[in-house]
């Protein structure tokens, strides 16, 4: 079981940190990612990193802004989120998954309940 904390209001320019707390011992043997959703579309890949935290994958809307971490001892993952636009405003989902298609939906089997992100301009 997922729960994604940390979502709020900012102002552009601004920064926020989501975290995602997985419960059970298991949690550092998955994969773990960051969805969003805006009105009206569809999930958006956002970020992603391997069950050993080895490895950080990111889309291309984000890079160089946002930074996906993971401390195994506390079952949790971490959003940093910096040079917030407004259209990074989302509910912002955390993931786990075993597959190796980490930069699709279709690759988490364990799903949390979304935090809002309100980035205003």
């Amino acid at each position: 079981q997922l729960q994604a904390y940390g979502g709020g209001l900012v102002q552009a320019g601004g920064s926020l940190r989501l975290s995602c707390v997985g419960s059970g011992r298991t949690f550092r043997n998955y994969n773990a990612g960051w969805f969003r959703q805006s009105p009206g579309k569809d999930y958006e890949f956002v970020a992603a990193i391997r069950r050993s935290g080895a490895g950080t994958f990111y889309a291309d809307s984000v890079k160089g802004r946002f930074t996906i971490s993971r401390d195994n001892s506390k079952n949790t993952v971490y959003l940093q989120m910096n040079s917030l636009k407004p259209e990074d405003t989302a509910v912002y989902f955390c993931a786990a998954g075993t597959s190796v298609a980490l930069t699709t939906a279709l690759g988490y089997t364990n799903w949390g309940r979304g935090t809002l992100v309100t980035v205003s301009s």
